[in-house]
């Protein structure tokens, strides 16, 4: 921390091991996180990754021939719309509170976030165990079949 505060870069920095890109995706770890590009897994080295769990930080960061590599091999997968979901949805607890004009506590805040995300995280999780399919995939699922329904409920228009 001190070197990159005083240096604004790892570049020279001796306590570690420069690697590329390439070399980062494809290290021995069992969580690997891409959070800062679209498309870096693609069916050119989705093989080669040695991680178990890939988090999606990023939005879009593997391609659809990678996911499917990724699939057959056992490779979890959080997709960037589940990953993410913490900062859109307080968002719209915000903008709900706004709307009724009452603040809620950091806790409260944090409490319903926690109620969300754990309610769709099982939610998708046994869509995607009763139809066979990635977490990706249920989770589109959910979504569009959520908009539907808002859809035929309140009208195009609404």
């Amino acid at each position: 921390m001190k070197y990159t505060a005083e240096h604004r870069s790892l570049e020279g920095f001796k306590g570690g091991d420069k690697i590329s890109n390439g070399e980062l995706l494809t290290a021995q770890c069992d969580v690997l996180v891409p959070a800062a590009l679209e498309k870096v897994f693609t069916a050119e080295n989705a093989a080669n990754v040695k991680a178990k769990l890939i988090v999606e930080g990023a939005n879009g960061p593997t391609t659809p021939e990678a996911a499917n590599i990724f699939r057959e091999r056992g490779v979890i997968v959080i997709p960037d719309i589940m990953a993410n979901a913490g900062g859109v949805t307080v968002s719209y607890f915000e903008w709900v509170q706004d709307r009724m004009g009452y603040f809620w506590k950091e806790s409260e805040v944090n409490e319903r976030l926690e109620d969300t995300l754990l309610e769709n995280l099982h939610r998708i999780q046994d869509f995607a165990k009763q139809h066979n399919t990635t977490l990706r995939i249920a989770a589109y699922s959910i979504a569009i079949d959520r908009v539907v329904k808002a859809l035929r409920l309140r009208g195009i228009y609404a």
